[in-house]
């Protein structure tokens, strides 16, 4: 299934905190016009609407760091996009895949390519249909209000997905006054808990985070 550019109606900033339930799911469907449609209200929800992604009902702290989600615990998620995961992890041409939206990106947004490189092996493997536990999404793992805000309608896209990502990173790195540091931690933690704190804040996740992001930098830059 190839998804194209959508128009998301109902896609609001906490993904996983308006249900109820033990589980939190995100509804999908399909305009007339071919255009896709993402909402987690069920109210919301249309009449062709299928559950593509189901995760447990949990409310992390305020920028708390969420797990991302690799083959072993994946969240429950439609058979499309399961599918979809499970086929691109064997595929490896998907490492070089997205050299042309990386370079775009970089161009576009003033990045280093080997930075983009380096969270998106961190974030997703390259594997552009990876869920984490916090309902990110896609190469660079974006939460839907995040995505929202950079534009991107659809982030299993992965030219959306990559160019919202790394204007992310833009933003980020103009609020930090270009720390590499800095800006990798807010990426991963938050804007707001590396402001409070005035470093990178104490979380174990996020700390191995930076780590790697950077051995991923410097790895990708010397070749």
């Amino acid at each position: 299934m190839t998804l194209r550019p959508s128009v998301v109606t109902s896609l609001l900033a906490a993904m996983l905190a308006a249900a109820p339930s033990a589980l939190a799911q995100i509804w999908m469907s399909r305009g007339a016009d071919g255009s896709l449609h993402f909402t987690n209200v069920p109210a919301n929800r249309r009449a062709n609407a299928r559950v593509i992604i189901s995760t447990p009902d949990h409310r992390p702290a305020p920028d708390a760091p969420s797990q991302v989600i690799t083959a072993p615990n994946l969240p429950t998620v439609g058979p499309d996009v399961r599918a979809q995961y499970d086929a691109a992890r064997g595929d490896a041409t998907r490492y070089n895949r997205y050299d042309p939206y990386i370079r775009e990106a970089a161009q576009l947004y003033q990045i280093p390519e080997a930075l983009i490189r380096a969270v998106i092996k961190q974030e997703s493997d390259f594997n552009a249909w990876s869920v984490s536990s916090s309902g990110a999404l896609g190469l660079m793992q974006m939460l839907p209000s995040t995505a929202q805000s950079m534009t991107v309608t659809d982030p299993f896209d992965p030219r959306q997905n990559v160019l919202g990502g790394t204007r992310y990173l833009r933003v980020l790195a103009n609020t930090f006054n270009g720390d590499l540091v800095l800006t990798l931690a807010a990426y991963n933690a938050g804007s707001g808990a590396v402001i409070r704190y005035g470093a990178v804040p104490p979380y174990e996740e996020t700390q191995h985070y930076v780590r790697q992001v950077l051995r991923y930098y410097y790895e990708y830059r010397a070749r």
